[in-house]
């Protein structure tokens, strides 16, 4: 009687161990839990600076980054709250690109270096995200874009080029994320460099032209929203007179 009570016990707490197991895995995700961006923080802190990227640090680094590149591979982002999500794909994104120009370091000039007459780099299947193999247009094109709409995006993904917008040095993420898209979109528009208002002429990057639509192809009405100081008094006195013009975009890497 007592050994029949002994093994009734012993498989109740298997199952009551088992089942505790399963929740302790299962529900974090199901949960939307956040992503570890532990590793690629401290890479970014250690190897880029006011948006220049020590490519060659990185690369000594590498191991480092593939062990994040693996943390994101494991992760489904499905799961994800939408703002921890959209930050996922944007550091995704990032990451990708670097570990993309780390396979031609230090030989790579440019990104477009590593593509070729059939197949531009922003197409090669590389991206691997929770066992799927992704290229970086898939992510832009058929995920940030679409699904969340937020034209600021365009300054927080860098292709690893000169005229791109400035790699931070920390990760995105989805409590910050606001304020993350504001203050870099805002960082690129007042910046002396990707901006210039000559008289009634507004000079802007190439990327208003190739997003157009994603600004509702209304540039200055989107400078508007985040100019700052005297670019913005101007814009708004000569708002109805202003010509938009595109500058020309500099492909070659953003690297020391």
């Amino acid at each position: 009687m007592i050994r029949s009570i002994d093994k009734k016990t012993g498989a109740c707490l298997i199952v009551f161990f088992l089942s505790g197991l399963m929740t302790s895995t299962i529900l974090p995700a199901a949960a939307g839990s956040m992503v570890d961006h532990g590793i690629y923080a401290e890479l970014l802190a250690k190897h880029v600076q006011n948006g220049v990227v020590n490519y060659a640090g990185f690369k000594a680094d590498e191991a480092r980054l593939d062990q994040y590149l693996q943390v994101l591979e494991q992760v489904d982002p499905e799961r994800l709250p939408r703002e921890e999500q959209f930050a996922f794909y944007i550091n995704a994104y990032n990451a990708w690109t670097i570990k993309l120009i780390l396979t031609g370091y230090p030989g790579v000039k440019s990104i477009k270096d590593l593509g070729s007459l059939i197949q531009s780099p922003w197409k090669k299947e590389f991206v691997r995200i929770h066992g799927k193999t992704l290229s970086l247009d898939d992510i832009e094109h058929s995920v940030l874009r679409p699904r969340f709409k937020d034209p600021r995006v365009h300054f927080a993904i860098v292709c690893a080029s000169k005229s791109c917008p400035p790699l931070i040095s920390e990760p995105y993420r989805g409590a910050t994320l606001d304020a993350q898209l504001t203050r870099v979109t805002s960082d690129f528009l007042n910046g002396p460099v990707n901006s210039r208002l000559e008289g009634n002429t507004l000079r802007v990057s190439s990327i208003f032209k190739w997003f157009a639509e994603d600004f509702n192809k209304d540039v200055v009405g989107f400078y508007l929203r985040f100019a700052q100081g005297e670019l913005k008094q101007k814009l708004q006195a000569g708002r109805d007179g202003i010509e938009v013009k595109y500058l020309d975009y500099d492909w070659s890497l953003n690297g020391v």
